[in-house]
């Protein structure tokens, strides 16, 4: 059992060695960061579905800590304290532990588990760094030995283009991109935004409908004169300026006219596309075209992704593109992918990456930072290419 637990490691070690070589020939420096992390910037960004799986301690000073869940953002915060104007282009890649809760610890799903990756900050051509990460991890897996795999591409850019062509009020297309990593609660909040505020009744509204929204100011004080009169006390996290902003956005809505239904059938006919790469771009046009819609800068980029997968010597033909797919990671905001084996579930996700323009800025950069990055689940893959995935 010790030399059969040896030999694995031993290929897994070689395998990841593989790998790093690789990226590093490809011009992307090797680092290390660190294991232990600020639980503050994981939890408000990755998302619920890695948020509730991460480990989370207090360490003697009463900083609240996480073992690292990913390595995107520890390599981003890396990236900051070296760069910290985030105005230098830049190339990483690791290899190393990564931890998650599992409901049952096994060899697919461990809740230490092994990325092997990369992350480039700063490239000005977004279309041509993103096929640079893409055909690299590509090329990794298929030299490790990977065979009958499928790509599964989406674009968030291309739901954010379409929610700004609609026109919609800036806190409908956050609340909406918000909810498109929540896919049963999406159709509620689409509903919800068609009825309008005067449709709804909730016991907030009299107040809500009180408030200006131009004076937030005022707006906070007569919020706190409420809470005072009705002796509602401030329990939990919730600030009094974080409930006067959730009611200045309700106040905001009972303002404002409904949604109207044929945008509301866009959406959904837009998050149903799903198919061949080219073929869902096609459909995608169709719609728009139907609608009397344009979102040029947006498929443009999307046609010129494919041209460059297709020069790398990715197969587009067999790239499957989902409007709905989005991954677990709640920072991606543009084009994301998926190398996986169809059929085994969460089990079978042996790579994955996209861009995440913002993360930047929300650990401390001036302003948006063009980043993109992919990383390589080693033991799936090692699995995979073993015939021992199940």
């Amino acid at each position: 059992m010790v030399a059969e637990t040896a030999r694995a490691f031993d290929a897994l070690e070689r395998q990841a060695n593989q790998l790093v070589e690789l990226f590093q020939a490809s011009g992307y420096e090797r680092v290390a960061p660190a294991i232990i992390q600020p639980a503050s910037i994981f939890l408000d960004r990755v998302g619920e579905a890695i948020r509730s799986r991460t480990y989370l301690f207090t360490d003697a000073d009463g900083t609240e800590l996480c073992l690292r869940p990913d390595l995107t953002i520890p390599v981003a915060r890396l990236y900051m304290e070296r760069h910290p104007g985030a105005d230098i282009p830049a190339r990483y890649c690791y290899n190393g532990p990564a931890f998650r809760h599992q409901p049952a610890d096994n060899a697919l799903l461990p809740r230490e588990f092994r990325q092997a990756g990369i992350e480039y900050f700063g490239a000005g051509d977004r279309e041509k760094a993103e096929v640079e990460v893409l055909a690299l991890v590509h090329d990794g897996v298929t030299r490790a030995g990977l065979e009958d795999f499928r790509l599964h591409i989406g674009d968030l850019g291309l739901f954010s283009a379409l929610l700004d062509t609609l026109g919609l009020p800036e806190r409908w297309r956050l609340r909406l991109i918000h909810s498109f990593w929540r896919p049963k609660a999406f159709p509620a909040t689409l509903q919800q935004l068609c009825e309008g505020g005067a449709a709804s009744r909730r016991p907030e509204d009299e107040l809500a409908r009180r408030l200006d929204p131009r004076d937030r100011e005022a707006a906070e004080n007569m919020v706190g004169d409420y809470l005072a009169e009705h002796d509602i006390a401030l329990i939990g996290t919730r600030t009094l300026g974080e409930i006067t902003e959730r009611l200045l956005e309700r106040a905001a809505d009972l303002r404002e006219a409904p949604l109207p239904r044929d945008h509301a059938r866009l959406i959904e006919a837009y998050l149903a596309v799903s198919g061949p790469a080219r073929a869902a771009l096609a459909r995608i046009e169709d719609l728009l075209t139907q609608a009397g819609l344009r979102m040029k800068g947006a498929l443009d980029a999307y046609r010129r992704r494919c041209e460059l997968m297709q020069r790398a010597g990715i197969d587009v033909g067999q790239a499957v593109f989902s409007a709905d797919f989005g991954r677990h990671f709640e920072y991606y905001s543009g084009f994301v992918f998926q190398i996986e084996i169809p059929g085994v579930g969460r089990g079978g996700h042996i790579a994955g990456g996209g861009r995440y323009d913002g993360l930047l800025a929300e650990i401390g950069a001036a302003q948006n930072v063009p980043a993109v990055g992919s990383a390589i689940h080693t033991e799936r893959l090692l699995a995979a290419v073993q015939g021992t995935l199940e």
